[in-house]
């Protein structure tokens, strides 16, 4: 994803030209902007892993032209971790400011918080309780009053079920302070559209791919969820001479016995994915 620089070290992103929502949510986006230009907005983007939730917001300030940080909820141990540390500098301890507090004060800043469900401990957001309220300031003894500057906005995102690992429950009183907006998958015929403009497939193997992602998709006893992401990765690997076996190996995270069950299931189901012959050969420079 291209960037372009703003005034403050933060970055725009450039627009993704094959980024697709619903309409649905596209009026949603459109009603969030406005709301923004009366005060700070909190969006929970909530959906499956890979249908598009990060790169949602990363659209939306693109094609609004405004800065964005992003921010990984899942590394933050203890409150106040998101604003700074204290640090050794030059034998002495100094207070260590991080982006976080430059972006909240940023007008018009979009600000992802990514998996905010997935922090190492819940009070780790503690501190995000008094930016996300209507009060939009926090005291901090290193920094003083953090104010939340006009327009910024507060995209969270989260992957919510008991097959996420490492998730919790988001609590009920920080998830009142944002509107939500749900995502899923994205329809076959636009799948395709952008598998054959993103990763360079023809349309005879867009279709393909799309075929053996249903078959895997319909099929619940393998318990494999082949995302958005996951359909691109095959595109790729395909599109960069791969066979379609080698693309599946190589793209679906999941263990060998697990695999060796969805190679089979294709083999049966589509007559695809024929077994391979594996050899053993030097890797060195040509």
């Amino acid at each position: 994803m291209k960037t372009s620089p703003s005034t403050n070290g933060l970055f725009i992103p450039e627009v993704d030209p094959y980024y697709y929502v619903s309409t649905e949510n596209q009026s949603f986006l459109d009603k969030f902007a406005k709301i923004s230009k009366k005060h700070p907005v909190n969006v929970l983007v909530v959906g499956k892993q890979g249908c598009g939730k990060s790169s949602l917001v990363r659209q939306y300030a693109a094609v609004n032209r405004l800065p964005l940080a992003t921010f990984q909820i899942g590394i933050l141990s203890e409150p106040g971790q998101l604003f700074g540390e204290y640090a050794l500098e030059n034998g002495e301890t100094r207070y260590k400011q991080f982006l976080f507090p430059q972006a909240i004060q940023t007008p018009n800043c979009v600000i992802h918080l990514e998996e905010i469900n997935r922090p190492e401990h819940p009070k780790a957001l503690n501190m995000l309780f008094s930016i996300l309220s209507d009060d939009r300031q926090v005291w901090m003894d290193e920094l003083g009053l953090l104010q939340v500057a006009p327009g910024v906005v507060f995209f969270a995102t989260l992957n919510e079920g008991a097959e996420f690992v490492g998730t919790e429950l988001l609590d009920p009183a920080l998830r009142d302070r944002f509107y939500v907006t749900t995502m899923d998958f994205l329809p076959n015929e636009v799948e395709m559209e952008v598998l054959e403009k993103k990763t360079g497939v023809t349309n005879e193997q867009a279709r393909e791919i799309i075929t053996v992602a249903n078959s895997i998709r319909a099929n619940a006893d393998l318990g494999v969820d082949v995302s958005t992401r996951k359909i691109l990765m095959l595109g790729e690997m395909i599109a960069a001479g791969g066979t379609l076996r080698e693309a599946i190996v190589t793209s679906l995270q999941t263990d060998k016995k697990t695999l060796e069950s969805v190679l089979l299931s294709l083999h049966v189901n589509l007559g695809k994915v024929e077994k391979s012959k594996t050899e053993y050969v030097q890797y060195i420079a040509a």
